[in-house]
């Protein structure tokens, strides 16, 4: 195989997130001189399977699993730098280099506590308000976002200078102690042992935050750097990039099932805006796809099963797909292949070909329920629409298939796949109109089929 040089590839997931995104960009990068995460924070978990091992990370691109893998955090990732010094040692006990090969954006905004104490407040108060949860990770993404786009973000650049740092954050306490404690009622809630060191009555307090930010800056330093200015002379050497998306295309602010969406954009475009490059350099979009549909958190979901009742299809997906969040723990719904969800998700990333992952799970189950669009109010319609309150009053319309009682774990050839199997990733590529280049077949890295390899030119 002759991979070209200097030929850059976006992985983004197609659905609502938990495609299975690191065991492909893990996988891909031995093309890659270069991995580049664009968006999110660590609500995003990859998990990958290398010779039976298996690792989470949340913010450090999957890439890092490669020695001599160059990685990349653009300015369009929220940095919690408790959270990636904590996925740094764990990385680095297990023999993993880290630090001398990841790059971290100064225009990065930082994820603080008082982010934390927020999001946590925020869904309580929806909670007891009586009102649905967002169902956030919890974790301050949307708080750090907000106060990104509101221009009064801390960022990394911020780190280098202690007395700008204390200025800025002060005016941030201020404002969001006041949110808590007056809007919110902060008092009235439990913030669990994490935040107590940062809490006094309910407020968080500077000198606290101050002090541990000091501390991460010093380790933060010798990573800091112009990204964008990196990847753009990486790409004039002939080095080949890989932009890794978090989440899922239906969790995009914009484009995804709002208002029970992420706070970034996940879509194939920001790889441009959120590292820092010209859209001309981003020459092919993976889409990353299950074989079947999950989502965590709240939210319409048109081909949602029920997925706790043992004997069911919805608890095979359930179990046989070991569906738990990778960030969360928390259960994944599950349900079946919606390929007009998949028409929308095409439509806004241009794909350039799908990855279909988790097919394995879907031997022994003798049919299968393929979404092909939706009743909506009476009308047929073949894409899904825009926003929660039409998602919801969406009934799906099937096209069922036979299931095959073959093993399809670990084949690397599509022609020894079961017939079935066959037929039905043909059916997915027919009505999507998006052609499928890879299928994987297993969580382990090498358990690939390829058809197509992205690296390759057109």
């Amino acid at each position: 195989m002759q991979v070209i040089k200097g030929r850059n590839v976006v992985v983004v997931g197609t659905q609502w997130g938990d495609e299975g995104k690191g065991k492909l960009v893990d996988w891909l990068t031995e093309s890659a001189q270069g991995v580049v995460r664009f968006q999110g924070g660590h609500n995003a978990g990859h998990t990958l399977v290398i010779n039976g091992v298996k690792t989470a990370l949340h913010l450090i691109p999957s890439g890092i699993m490669r020695p001599g893998v160059k990685c990349y955090i653009g300015n369009g990732v929220v940095l919690s730098a408790a959270k990636l010094f904590e996925e740094i040692e764990g990385l680095e006990r297990v023999g993993v280099e880290v630090r001398g090969r990841l790059r971290i954006s100064e225009a990065c905004p930082l994820i603080l506590p008082f982010h934390v104490a927020l999001d946590l407040a925020r869904e309580a108060a929806r909670e007891m308000g009586g009102n649905a949860k967002i169902g956030t990770t919890g974790r301050g993404i949307g708080p750090a976002y907000e106060d990104k786009v509101a221009r009064r973000a801390l960022r990394v650049q911020d780190l280098k200078h202690p007395e700008r740092f204390a200025h800025k954050l002060r005016e941030l306490l201020g404002l969001h102690n006041h949110v808590l404690s007056t809007y919110l009622g902060s008092t009235n809630f439990d913030f669990g042992p994490t935040l107590q060191a940062y809490l006094r009555a309910g407020r968080l307090d500077f000198d606290a935050v101050f002090d541990e930010a000091m501390r991460h800056a010093e380790l933060l330093r010798p990573m800091m750097a112009d990204v964008s200015r990196e990847l753009n002379e990486a790409h004039l050497k002939g080095a080949n990039l890989l932009f890794e998306g978090a989440q899922g295309t239906l969790l995009d602010v914009d484009h995804g099932t709002y208002p029970y969406v992420t706070s970034s954009n996940c879509v194939a475009g920001n790889a441009a805006a959120g590292a820092g490059v010209g859209p001309g350099m981003l020459h092919y979009i993976l889409g990353i796809t299950k074989a079947y549909c999950t989502r965590v958190g709240g939210g319409p979901f048109p081909t949602e099963l029920d997925w706790e009742k043992p004997g069911t299809p919805g608890y095979h997906l359930s179990t046989v797909g070991a569906e738990k969040g990778v960030t969360t723990g928390r259960s994944r719904r599950c349900g079946w292949f919606d390929a007009a969800l998949l028409k929308r998700s095409a439509q806004v990333n241009g794909l350039s070909g799908l990855c279909i992952t988790k097919l394995d799970v879907l031997d022994g189950l003798p049919e299968l329920l393929l979404c092909t669009g939706y009743d909506l109010d009476g009308e047929r319609t073949d894409i899904l629409p825009m926003g929660a309150e039409d998602i919801s009053r969406c009934k799906p319309v099937y096209e069922t298939l036979e299931g095959w009682s073959g093993s399809t774990v670990g084949v690397t050839q599509f022609e020894r796949l079961p017939m079935q199997a066959r037929f039905y990733l043909q059916r997915i590529e027919q009505i999507t109109g998006v052609p499928i280049h890879m299928v994987s077949t297993s969580p382990d890295r090498d358990h690939t089929i390829m058809m197509r390899h992205p690296f390759l030119a057109d």
